[in-house]
């Protein structure tokens, strides 16, 4: 069967119309889609989107017929942009500009080039949010104006040759800028023929734009570097209390050199090369990221569930043969110093790497300038040692596997602390619990390459310390306080608990589901009876299934299994329900960045989303 033919390559330099609009721009062709018939194409400003084929035309085409349409203009208009004998060096001249300045045009507009240049002065605000908007402005030393209309972008012409001349040899003939998120942007000033400048200029067209900063900004990157490893160490300190009540005086801070233990750092490091061996097995499927913005789709190993498997044979050898793994009971903070070590080490390698990294390698949210909020943040985005992908390990191996292995060790310490022959009800649940949603997470690991850590946040710390200390030491919370305060559970409630914990686990999975396969393969025919909102982005909303219901099923299904895994606990403490609280927070922050992000990606068509799907984590029971 002989394959259809793609018109437009990788890499080829396009026309493309912005969607719901006659605009086009200068886009360059990331990569086509034969599923969908889609190609995937980058604006000067970075942002992508997917046109079909015949909302896309030929650079030589639009020169071609803008000359035409030059032709069909009055002799009079025709002498009187040709006076200027210097018009040539001039347009000579722009040319480097024009090379990194966007170039749009509506097909309503005629041009009145007598070469393959458009004459037109023009700058555009391109925003992924709103509906496009135009601001032009005057290049004259001694007048300014800028003008913006919520419908259309307007194309003006310069009645005045002198203006026009000197707007081109400045600014070049179209610039095209990514909108302030701000507000409005404040007109251009009309700027000198000087080299430098011209040399800044374009090195800011060539930057890579940054995200509004999130987490509280640059302060906050400060505030949360020193809050979230204290926290750590409050929980497990605060756990290991005859009475952890949080109305009690903080406990008091351990000697210094209990913290540290060569051998906790030597099981940290030999349990990460143990994880990062069985990721480069050629075990699993290998299987594709969403596009970058350069249009490369990496490939990842997802054999996860693989490695959970081997990793709990091997320990159950391990503990067969005699090894004690209620170690890690009586040294986790140890442990925990040494993880912390080890994440503190692998942040500052990704920053500095970052330096030396692409622009097109980088992160929109780890790229303000600002050397603490970056190293926070994360700069790189996929960060990779020849194929092994840094992020994608520690997000799905180590600290998740480790969770696990971690709470079997809190089984094992209950077992020999109260002198019982198996665990509690309690303790069961919640390792069961537990593990069922990491081994789900494994199972269905493709699915983390659309979410918004794989896709969005670049590598640094907040990722590291959340991969490696964060989960397996505070995730682990409600086993740790059962070794010492353990709760007596009834069948009746054992049943409850159970069905609460399927019941949010049904909700998440199915609600995942759905959205991973609406995001790999819209056109997918099992998906054919979902109803969608469509987007000037060329992608749709989905407002029916589980997604029709509230706008994240995937975090209410997540809150009910964070209840079912802190009831085990019963209601002595405030601190086994940590998980529940904290949980509760990063859903609100993350619906609150989800709400921002698609607002300024979606514009009207979010709006209207909001209008159809009302009730964001919490539908409203009739």
């Amino acid at each position: 069967m002989k394959m259809p033919t793609v018109k437009y390559q990788k890499g080829d330099t396009v026309m493309g119309r912005w969607p719901g609009s006659s605009l086009y721009y200068q886009v360059k062709v990331l990569g086509f889609d034969s599923k969908s018939q889609l190609y995937t194409v980058i604006y000067k400003d970075g942002t992508e989107l997917e046109l079909k084929e015949q909302d896309i035309k030929s650079v030589t085409g639009f020169q071609t017929r803008s000359r035409s349409r030059s032709r069909s203009r009055s002799p009079a208009r025709r002498r009187s942009r040709s006076r200027s004998p210097a018009r040539t060096t001039r347009r000579s001249s722009s040319r480097t500009a024009a090379a990194v300045a966007a170039t749009a045009i509506t097909e309503s507009t005629p041009s009145s080039r007598r070469d393959t240049r458009l004459k037109d002065t023009v700058e555009v605000r391109l925003s992924p949010v709103e509906q496009t908007k135009a601001a032009e402005n005057s290049s004259n030393n001694k007048h300014e104006k800028k003008e913006e209309n919520n419908t259309a972008s307007k194309v003006i012409e310069k009645s005045e040759a002198k203006v026009e001349a000197e707007s081109e040899k400045n600014q070049g003939p179209y610039n095209l800028r990514r909108r302030k998120a701000d507000g409005d942007a404040k007109p251009a000033e009309a700027k000198s023929d000087q080299p430098e400048k011209k040399a800044k200029e374009a090195a800011a067209l060539s930057t890579i734009p940054s995200a509004p900063l999130d987490f509280g900004g640059k302060i906050g990157a400060y505030f949360w570097l020193l809050f979230l490893p204290a926290w750590v160490l409050f929980v497990i300190l605060q756990g290991n209390l005859t009475d952890p009540s949080l109305i009690n005086a903080p406990p008091p801070l351990p000697p210094l050199d209990t913290f540290w233990d060569a051998q906790a750092l030597c099981f940290v490091i030999l349990w990460i090369l143990f994880q990062a061996l069985l990721y480069i097995l050629p075990v699993g499927k290998l299987s594709e990221g969403m596009p970058l913005r350069s249009g490369v789709r990496l490939k990842y190993r997802t054999n996860g569930f693989f490695a959970i498997m081997v990793s709990a044979i091997v320990v159950a050898v391990a503990v067969h043969q005699g090894a004690d793994l209620t170690y890690i009971h009586s040294h986790f903070l140890q442990l925990a110093t040494a993880t912390f070590i080890i994440s503190v080490l692998l942040s500052i390698y990704l920053y500095v790497r970052s330096r030396y990294a692409a622009s097109e390698e980088l992160a929109l949210g780890g790229n303000s300038g600002n050397v603490v909020y970056d190293f926070f943040k994360g700069r790189e985005l996929n960060p990779r040692i020849k194929n092994f992908d840094l992020k994608f390990f520690c997000e799905m191996r180590p600290g998740l596997i480790g969770w696990c292995l971690i709470n079997f060790a809190m089984a094992l310490a209950e077992m020999k602390k109260h002198n019982l022959d198996a665990p509690s009800y309690a303790m069961i649940l919640v390792n069961l619990f537990q593990l069922l949603y990491v081994v789900d997470g494994l199972w269905n690991e493709e699915a983390i390459l659309t979410t918004m850590d794989l896709m969005h946040d670049g590598f640094g710390f907040m990722l590291a310390f959340g991969d490696l200390v964060w989960v397996p030491f505070t995730y682990t919370l409600q086993a740790y306080y059962l070794v010492l305060h353990p709760n007596a559970l009834s069948l009746p409630a054992v049943i409850a608990i159970v069905t609460l914990k399927l019941i949010g686990f049904y909700i998440f999975r199915k609600s995942n589901s759905e959205k991973n396969a609406f995001r790999r393969n819209p056109s997918n025919p099992k998906l054919s009876h979902l109803k969608t909102i469509p987007t000037a982005t060329g992608k749709s909303l989905l407002v029916s299934g589980w997604w029709g219901v509230v706008r994240h099923p995937n975090y209410l299904g997540d809150l009910i299994m964070a209840l079912a895994w802190s009831l085990p606990c019963g209601f002595s403490h405030l601190l086994p329900w940590y998980y529940m609280i904290y949980f509760i927070i990063l859903l609100v922050h993350r619906d609150s960045r989800d709400m921002s992000e698609c607002r300024r990606k979606y514009g009207s068509a979010w709006d209207e989303y909001c209008r159809t799907v009302r009730y964001r984590i919490i539908p409203r029971v009739y």
